[in-house]
């Protein structure tokens, strides 16, 4: 009966074994399918062009002439300000009112409350090219086109609604009790979210705006059809690599590459932040 037992139990274990392996062989591919399309692009942005059209070429002198054309001829530096400043300021902006939002309608019970909810969110669901066309009549008629602040004004569209679910739901694991016992101290509503309140959720607040920064950094519909000169973001000016004469691929895969890495880099430093608010709230003690 022991020898019996015994069999059974190293069977478990080495299917249990098994099992991992097999876990851990799917998520090197999956990690690497996902990654792959990355560092082909990093290894086209060092190819000299008559090896770009060659991807059976993988080993070569790398160059960096395409990284100092894109700056040189097609003025990169000021498409990623344009991002930049796009991307943080409709950050800050949508972190203000959608965090607003939120707690009125995480501590608020008013008539239809689900329901505004619901159509916030499926504002957020509704393609940006639908949008874009009445969006791009008024801000022709407003003579706002091409500018920065009307990116910025747009951009809500799609960060207020997310920013306004994310943070309903962190709203909702704080206790009601902690704003009453600051009310009882002369706290006001506006003081207890301040004082009380936002700083308990801070890693909320780190994970949602952290989201909000990477979408409006991608955004790529509305910066297309919304500017064309003046305010124009990196994702839009990868269609300026497309001539007659041909694609070019290497400046194509320097823009790219560069546009990403703030992205990347950023989202590396903040890691933890954002696992942290991620899982908020999740265990109860």
């Amino acid at each position: 009966m022991n020898v019996s037992n015994t069999w059974t139990r190293k069977k478990w274990i080495a299917r249990r074994k098994i099992f991992r392996i097999l876990v851990y062989v799917g998520i090197i591919v999956m990690c690497l399918w996902a990654v792959f399309p990355l560092f082909w692009m990093g290894l086209l942005s060092f190819k000299e062009p008559i090896h770009s059209y060659d991807p059976s070429v993988w080993i070569f002198k790398p160059v960096i002439n395409n990284y100092i054309s894109v700056f040189t001829t097609k003025n990169f530096g000021k498409y990623l300000l344009n991002s930049s400043i796009v991307a943080v300021s409709a950050t800050l902006l949508a972190m203000v009112i959608g965090t607003l939002a939120a707690y009125g309608f995480s501590r608020f019970k008013f008539r239809h409350n689900q329901n505004f909810l619901f159509v916030l969110l499926s504002i957020r669901m509704i393609p940006g090219v639908s949008i874009v066309i009445p969006v791009f009549l008024i801000a022709s008629f407003l003579r706002i086109l091409d500018s920065r602040l009307l990116l910025i004004v747009v951009y809500q569209i799609i960060t207020v609604p997310f920013t306004v679910w994310m943070m309903k739901g962190f709203f909702d694991e704080i206790p009601i009790e902690l704003e009453e016992a600051a009310m009882i101290d002369g706290c006001t509503s506006f003081q207890s979210l301040y004082r009380i309140i936002l700083p308990v959720v801070q890693p909320g607040l780190v994970a949602t705006s952290i989201f909000c920064l990477i979408t409006s950094w991608n955004e790529f519909v509305y910066s297309l059809f919304l500017t064309s000169i003046k305010a124009v973001t990196t994702p839009t000016i990868v269609q300026m690599f497309i001539a007659a004469q041909g694609i070019y691929w290497g400046e194509m895969a320097a823009v790219g590459t560069m546009a990403i890495l703030p992205v990347l880099i950023f989202a590396m430093i903040v890691q933890k932040n954002m696992i942290r608010g991620l899982s908020f709230g999740a265990v109860k003690g």
